[in-house]
């Protein structure tokens, strides 16, 4: 028999339902009575959104839109005007959220005691989700990170302002506006664009599954 099994007991054997869940009983009626009363579109996703609140359940998450990046162009537009602006710190700023993909969050709490120079990476200590990992910048960059240090010899982070502060989340959102603005780009820049950014590039070199 469909959706029944047979279960002995004593000398019969006799058919029983298969364990179901609440949810998928209710979600056998509402087929059925769908079927009987021939509702319309309209009225199935009524009473299934009346199902949906009486069991506690929540919408499906629709897919978020990836964001638009900058097209080779921009980007080229967008770093040269850093270079033209002559701040130093603010070129290897960027440029680490690029190369790395880290998050903002993460890079305005980077400790100089996070990098080891010698493997070329930096610890990320509870990133998102609260969970430790390394990010590497490349050989190339090494002697740059080692100049801006010794050029701040009293730096705790690897990026401060000058009240020899750390950096907030917002300023450098500001910092990115800022130059973007400077660069006459239209197409909304951010932090956390440079991360999709550098994914997007590794992907279409082959580099990586994401």
């Amino acid at each position: 028999m469909s959706g029944k099994e047979k279960q002995k007991v004593g000398d019969f054997v006799i058919p029983i339902e298969k364990a179901k869940s609440p949810k998928a009983i209710l979600v056998e009626q509402l087929v059925r009575t769908a079927r009987r009363e021939r509702l319309s579109y309209d009225e199935f996703q009524y009473v299934c959104e009346q199902a949906r609140r009486k069991l506690g359940l929540r919408r499906a998450r629709k897919e978020r839109d990836l964001p638009q990046l900058l097209t080779e162009d921009e980007f080229r537009q967008f770093f040269q005007t850093i270079e033209k602006g002559g701040n130093l710190q603010h070129q290897i700023m960027l440029k680490i959220l690029f190369l790395t993909a880290v998050r903002v969050s993460e890079l305005v709490n980077i400790h100089v005691t996070d990098i080891d120079f010698q493997q070329c990476k930096i610890f990320i200590n509870e990133g998102k989700g609260r969970k430790d990992r390394y990010i590497l910048f490349p050989v190339s960059f090494r002697l740059i990170l080692q100049s801006h240090l010794k050029a701040n010899p009293k730096n705790k982070y690897l990026f401060e302002t000058t009240r020899y502060t750390g950096f907030t989340t917002r300023r450098v959102q500001q910092i990115v506006k800022e130059y973007r603005e400077k660069a006459g780009i239209t197409a909304k820049v951010h932090p956390h664009l440079f991360r999709h950014q550098m994914i997007t590039f590794l992907t279409k070199e082959g580099l990586t599954d994401a």
